[in-house]
């Protein structure tokens, strides 16, 4: 099984996060058969990387501007069987890859999706950040599988799919995560969410799993560990859920969410308020972030799918 990772970039703020990103892959125990990196409309940072790695295929995105353009131009680039995604400000530790090959071990899985740690460039977790909401910083969150098992989409920075795969659905629809300027106004994201669910619809049986084992760590910038950019976060995603749903249909586009509402969110203000009364009073804190993120999440859905009628009428 032949593996091509890709890693989508777009600014030389971040050369120091690239190095990192790479050099993990690099050291892979079961090393990629190649690494793609691919630049999203940056000349300069294009040239530079070219320069710095002349063993790694460094390419433009061709398609549209953002991620969702990268990842299917990283795509149709490799010549892998499998094509693995790793975030440019993320690190993957040495099994990484061999794990999340061994996936694909069974012909059903299309898709395999690995474990998420934050690495907080404060030192620390913020302590009134709640754990069911790490995926507001690209991380696993509590709620989801702690062992191998299927699950509806995996999480884009950290994820691999069978290539004839992505190309057979038409890749990453570019209208729902983010762009050059979705960075500079709101966090979107989910392009990975509703390829996960084309891709299933399209194949009846095909499988997504999560694999524990294939653990990277993300980078949370200081700014990122904030409340405003939590809440800003869950808003955006409200608005990016509304798009999914009206791509793929509520009932498969909100089927993960609605389970998690009704049982992680519950438990985890209640474990918040718990944790309070026993002398963490942090713990109201995550309580009330869980309320909050809830509420602008749902808020952002309500808006966006408002939106989406507008348009239509």
């Amino acid at each position: 099984m032949k593996s091509s990772v890709v890693i989508c970039v777009y600014t030389e703020e971040r050369w120091e996060d690239i190095r990192a990103a790479v050099e993990s892959v690099e050291n892979q125990r079961r090393r990629p058969y190649e690494i793609i990196l691919v630049v999203d409309y940056n000349t300069d940072l294009h040239l530079r990387l070219k320069q710095e790695y002349p063993g790694v295929t460094v390419v433009e995105n061709t398609n549209e501007k953002g991620l969702s353009g990268g990842k299917n131009t990283g795509a149709a680039t490799a010549s892998g069987d499998i094509v693995a995604y790793l975030d440019d400000d993320a690190v993957a530790e040495p099994g990484w890859l061999e794990a999340l090959e061994e996936g694909f071990q069974d012909p059903t899985i299309v898709g395999v999706g690995g474990q998420t740690r934050p690495l907080w460039a404060t030192g620390r977790r913020p302590r009134w950040f709640p754990h069911e909401f790490d995926w507001t910083v690209g991380c696993t969150y509590r709620g989801m599988p702690t062992v191998r098992a299927p699950i509806r989409n995996v999480m884009g920075g950290n994820a691999a799919f069978r290539r004839e795969a992505v190309g057979a659905v038409g890749g990453f629809h570019t209208g729902i995560g983010r762009s050059v300027q979705g960075r500079k106004s709101r966090p979107l994201g989910c392009e990975e969410t509703e390829f996960c669910i084309r891709l299933s619809q399209s194949r009846p049986g095909a499988v997504m799993l999560f694999e524990p084992d294939a653990v990277i760590g993300h980078k949370v910038s200081a700014q990122r560990a904030g409340f405003a950019y939590f809440r800003s976060r869950c808003y955006a995603e409200g608005l990016s859920k509304a798009l999914v749903a009206s791509s793929v249909g509520t009932d498969d586009g909100l089927s993960s969410e609605r389970a998690h509402a009704m049982k992680a969110l519950p438990l985890g203000a209640l474990r918040g308020v718990g944790e309070a009364l026993r002398g963490d009073l942090p713990g109201l804190g995550r309580a009330a972030a869980i309320v909050i993120g809830l509420a602008w999440t749902t808020w952002g859905y309500l808006v966006g799918t408002a939106r989406l009628k507008l348009g239509r009428s």
